[in-house]
């Protein structure tokens, strides 16, 4: 394995106060600090400023109960005092969660420029095929890095919102994409170490079982693998023992999606971060899943017509079919979970016994 070498030297070394100061303003020039990430600075900052107008509201208040025939009671300074506190106890945190905030954009985007890759704070309703991009709405990735090595690789933390209101509800999630040589049938690999109670899927998109395909060995211990109907042949050409084995020994924790000419890692927790550990372990698994990734290259659809390429002779001659997938084998079918339809069927049925309880025992 060749390997990725990494310089991650700017997520530790100690960074000035007046350089994240000028790298923040030059991103706000830029306008770049924008969307989620300014608009939930601004709820915390409207936040804090309601809370301190409570408190020295509060203190006033407790102060004029607390006054002895017009003299500060004791008591009334000691609340007093404490809402003081509790002001400079908001107004510290508020300052350290900039600053810290800043600081990591800081690190990230310097530790991105020394591998000769990108960083971007956020990418509003990212375009990318990955199931995860097409739920909910509110979508945005966050510290973004992209660069060409080894292949095309993209890092981003990525969340999305669905519901409303109360029920409104926010999902977390991070990947990596890397970048095909061509594009492939749609596939995913279901880790079966991060799925749920009774082993539901933690995938926002479930599949029909009858796309489900058994492999050889150990595999099906560590992913359940998903293929177009008919595809089952392209898949076992793609999944190689070999290939089986790099996924299990370098991404057995990471939910896996081949869709078009990109393949997918996919995670519950935050991949773009100041961890060094995190990143070196993302371009191990990426060295260690690109370095088999170049014999898929030669795969080709037999399901595509040929082009008849023709000859001096006027004797046609049928070259390999293009690169591409023919209609069928370019998106999983959908399915449903017995196991959640199951779960639903309980809750609604607990809250209109609840209901009919009510009426009834009223």
């Amino acid at each position: 394995m060749s390997g990725t070498t990494l310089d991650t030297s700017a997520l530790t070394q100690p960074v000035s106060r007046a350089e994240v100061r000028q790298f923040t303003a030059q991103l706000r020039r830029e306008g770049k600090l924008t969307s989620v990430v300014v608009t939930t600075i601004g709820f915390v900052v409207v936040g804090g400023i309601l809370l301190v107008s409570a408190s020295l509201m509060a203190a006033v208040v407790s102060f004029g109960l607390f006054a002895d025939e017009g003299r500060p009671n004791p008591i009334g300074i000691g609340f007093l005092l404490f809402f003081v506190a509790v002001i400079a106890v908001i107004a510290y945190a508020l300052i350290v969660m900039f600053r810290g905030r800043a600081t990591r954009r800081y690190r990230i985007a310097h530790f991105a420029a020394a591998n000769g890759m990108t960083w971007f704070p956020t990418v509003p309703n990212p375009a990318l095929p990955g199931m995860i991009f097409s739920e909910g709405h509110s979508r945005e990735a966050t510290d973004v890095v992209h660069g060409p090595r080894p292949r095309w690789v993209e890092v981003g933390n990525y969340t999305y919102k669905t519901g409303s209101g109360k029920n409104e509800q926010t999902h977390k999630w991070a990947y990596v994409e890397l970048r095909l040589d061509t594009p492939l049938p749609h596939i995913v690999l279901d880790a079966v170490g991060n799925n749920g109670l009774f082993g539901v899927s933690n995938l926002p998109a479930m599949f029909s079982r009858d796309q489900r395909l058994s492999l050889e060995g150990d595999f099906d211990q560590h992913f359940a693998l998903y293929c177009p109907k008919g595809y089952e042949r392209d898949a076992l050409y793609l999944f190689t023992p070999d290939v089986m084995a790099r996924f299990i020994d370098n991404a057995a924790a990471l939910d896996v999606e081949i869709v078009d000419d990109r393949l997918f890692l996919y995670a519950r927790r935050e991949l773009s971060t100041t961890d060094p550990a995190t990143w070196e372990w993302i371009f191990g698994t990426v060295d260690a899943i690109d370095e088999k990734l170049g014999q898929w290259a030669r795969w080709r659809d037999e399901r595509l017509p040929a082009a008849a390429a023709p000859v001096a002779s006027g004797i046609p001659l049928l070259t390999p079919p293009p690169a591409g997938v023919a209609p069928e084998g370019r998106r999983l079918r959908r399915g449903f979970s017995w196991i959640g339809g199951v779960i639903a069927v309980l809750a609604i049925g607990w809250w209109l016994f609840s209901v009919v309880s009510d009426i009834f025992l009223r």
